[in-house]
């Protein structure tokens, strides 16, 4: 179903007649160099089925083993949230059938989760704080992936599907909120700022790449909504594996007015699970949503369970980051830059490459100026994010030095920062290859001078003349001639001091 097929009702009139209740759960797959339960590699991209072994592809007889780092990391994400940690946590089996997990059962937790009862306070664009209440967060593996060839890439009306089980058994943490309430029209932001937040968190915790396009991190947005006054919750919608923080809002705001319209009308809201297109910012039915006592749910008999000592738990406590938001306000304060700008930074994911460049030895200004304003625009042209740039703020932090030293105009750096980013070596090597070093011998622009003056006599009566502006021409005539690499402000003088 597509947004022109659907009935939606205008958002306003939504917020007139209901209240929205929504429950958001987000997959992170962990960042360890092994699996949950076995010791096949993670690395995304590899070949499909190369990563593989009897253990997370289900055969009769192999027996599951913890990673032990998928545990710490899981305990790093429950005491950032501010969740207890449970000195006694069991995995279990989660019962059902689906091609991409080969065992028809999933290793997951129940009832017992390392980690409940937390919170994360989350900041919305007035600059208001909103606490989001988690109930649980629980270890788990990862699914498969499954290519549906033909149709619309979708299992209904494909021809045949492939199955890649590599990503089967990539530890997973799910982490689940608490019914949001009370949001009203601010639901859709809540629920972007949310992910948005734990996103930053997540990343600054180490524990994962936190890349959404990859589906390192997933959101699963579950929606109902009340008619106003009511007491109890209506029936809840799942959108699934939901994989950028925009169509995090934008599907909030499409399942809201499709189920008003729906209610309005006399009609049932059927708990399932949708997919959404990011093509029309729409959804479609999936399958019916089960409960918890459809996947039968008990103890996995080859795993014991996990019982951190609490003195491993104060450890990791001890090496929790400064949190993102806490950094982000120092470092504003730092600069000196205003709630607006630093918002600006956030957006284009900038405040860490700064950050690192100016640890670098950059000058805090220098390094904003790189990232927001040529290096944006480089990755707008080549149709990326800015953090994927071929370029680490290393290599920046030296090409602003080279500019600071005099040894490069503002102009012969862009070239150099081009030529990283096309992959030509470090920005030291690319000035001695291509001999982009500025011109500092007098003598040489002396003589580029003199010939332009000798080509624009016009142009020297005009400065002997008092039109100081008009010495322009022939600062450009002598940066071609030099190929850029005069320091203008020198051949500026040297122009002036010929025409006097």
């Amino acid at each position: 179903m597509t947004a022109a097929a659907a009935e939606l009702m205008d958002y306003d009139q939504v917020i007139a007649d209901f209240d929205p209740v929504m429950g958001l759960e987000v997959h992170v797959e962990l960042g360890t160099a092994t699996k949950m339960f076995c010791g096949c590699p993670t690395a995304f991209g590899a070949d499909p089925n190369t990563q593989v072994c009897p253990v997370c592809i289900g055969l009769p007889g192999s027996l599951p083993v913890v990673n032990a780092k998928a545990i710490e990391y899981a305990i790093r994400i429950g005491l950032a949230l501010n969740c207890s940690i449970r000195p006694s946590s069991v995995f279990a089996r989660k019962n059902y059938f689906y091609p991409d997990q080969p065992k028809n059962y999933q290793i997951s937790q129940y009832d017992e989760p390392i980690a409940h009862d937390g919170y994360l306070d989350v900041a919305l664009a007035d600059g208001t704080t909103w606490r989001v209440d988690i109930e649980r967060a629980h270890m788990e593996e990862d699914t498969g992936k499954s290519l549906h060839i033909g149709g619309a890439g979708r299992i209904h009306g494909a021809d045949h599907s492939l199955l890649d089980y590599n990503r089967a058994g990539v530890p997973l943490v799910e982490i689940v909120t608490r019914p949001i309430v009370g949001a009203g029209p601010r639901a859709p932001e809540v629920a972007r700022a949310y992910v948005t937040a734990l996103r930053d968190l997540l990343k600054s915790l180490g524990v994962s790449d936190v890349r959404m396009d990859q589906g390192s991190l997933r959101c699963d947005a579950n929606l109902s909504l009340m008619r106003k006054g009511a007491t109890e919750f209506g029936t809840r919608t799942e959108t699934k594996n939901v994989n950028s923080l925009k169509s995090v809002e934008l599907a909030v705001t499409y399942e809201m007015r499709r189920q008003a319209a729906v209610l309005v009308t006399g009609g049932e809201i059927i708990q399932e699970t949708r997919h959404y297109h990011e093509t029309d910012s729409t959804t479609s039915p999936g399958r019916r949503k089960e409960t918890a006592e459809d996947y039968r749910y008990f103890p996995e008999p080859d795993l014991p369970p996990v019982r951190p000592a609490a003195e491993w738990i104060e450890e990791i406590r001890a090496t929790l980051p400064e949190l993102p938001w806490v950094r982000r306000a120092r470092i504003q304060e730092e600069w000196g830059v205003s709630d607006e700008v630093m918002r600006d930074l956030v957006n284009v994911g900038a405040v860490d490459l700064i950050t690192a460049t100016v640890d670098e030895g950059a000058a805090p200004e220098a390094a904003r100026g790189w990232w927001v304003s040529f290096l944006a625009q480089q990755a707008n042209t080549r149709g990326t994010e800015l953090a994927d740039l071929p370029i680490t703020p290393t290599q920046v932090a030296a090409v602003i030095g080279l500019v600071d030293a005099g040894t490069l105009t503002t102009k012969l750096a862009q070239q150099v920062a081009v030529a990283v980013l096309d992959g030509e070596g470090d920005p030291e090597q690319i000035v001695a290859d291509r001999g982009l070093e500025v011109v500092r011998d007098d003598s040489a622009l002396q003589k580029a001078v003199d010939e332009a003056l000798a080509a624009n006599p016009d142009i020297v009566e005009k400065i002997r003349g008092g039109k100081v502006k008009a010495a322009g021409k022939i600062v450009g005539d002598v940066m071609k001639a030099t190929r850029g690499q005069a320091d203008p402000a020198r051949v500026q003088e040297l122009v002036l001091a010929a025409c006097q």
